[in-house]
């Protein structure tokens, strides 16, 4: 139950911020698509408020009911950033939503929805599954966070450009190294490796994240010139920090199963 509710109220407010994103990213001529964003953020804006009226004491069903209802719309927002990504690749819409940034974010949706999926089914991954197939997809998270950020900062913004760079390159590397753990197993499921997977996730994941709070605060103080919608660093910086309370939860599993 707690576990519903949490995954509800991040993912809700991250489906209607990608809304948004992408209705700002439209030309003023692709009146439709601009029509559709915002009919999602009010859509996912109604869910993250109800998912916020629930607790602990709600009756169980009610929330399997609802997270069956957010599934649908989870399912339908992907549909539409799927859509937007082939009018894009195909050069049928111009705007300022990259075609990484349509793949990233229906893969956020897709996970919301899985999620969703395995909770109101108790279907639960195996510790060791878990822990890999996370960590494959949020470092891949981090990495496209870094590229766009990277890409969004003002090109005299040389040091940041810089970092973010740098970012990009070492989220990459740790993506390769997770997947080929993950091609590596049953071999790779032992507690002392994939305990120091974590802690090494850990430790870069938490330098992204801190890396993305100073560039929030920077842009919200009007301090560095980049592109990057305030909204955009703080979603961002929520996302990092979201995978590092992952990481921790993985590891409380592992230590009370030594």
């Amino acid at each position: 139950m707690t576990q519903s509710l949490e995954e509800l109220r991040f993912w809700s407010r991250i489906m209607k911020e990608h809304a948004f994103f992408l209705s700002i990213g439209f030309t003023a001529d692709d009146t439709k698509l601009i029509q559709q964003a915002k009919q999602y953020m009010a859509i996912f804006e109604r869910i993250e408020e109800q998912a916020k009226a629930y607790n602990e004491e709600t009756d169980p069903e009610v929330i399997r009911q609802f997270n069956t209802q957010v599934y649908q719309a989870a399912v339908s927002i992907w549909a539409f950033k799927r859509t937007v990504l082939g009018l894009i690749v195909d050069c049928r819409i111009g705007g300022n939503n990259f075609p990484l940034l349509l793949d990233h974010i229906s893969r956020e949706a897709a996970y919301f929805a899985n999620r969703l999926k395995e909770l109101n089914e108790g279907k639960m991954k195996p510790l060791a599954d878990a822990i890999i197939k996370e960590n494959v997809f949020f470092l891949k998270i981090m990495a496209d966070h870094s590229k766009f950020i990277g890409h969004l900062l003002d090109p005299s913004e040389r040091k940041l450009v810089d970092q973010a760079r740098e970012f990009s390159h070492d989220f990459d590397q740790l993506l390769y190294q997770a997947q080929d753990l993950d091609h590596m197993r049953p071999y790779t499921e032992t507690k002392p490796m994939l305990g120091q997977f974590l802690d090494q996730n850990r430790v870069s994941v938490a330098s992204l994240r801190d890396f993305k709070k100073t560039a929030r605060d920077l842009i919200e103080a009007c301090k560095i010139k980049s592109i990057i919608h305030p909204l955009l660093a703080d979603h961002v910086y929520r996302e990092a920090d979201h995978f590092l309370h992952i990481i921790d939860a993985f590891e409380e599993h592992l230590t009370a199963q030594s």
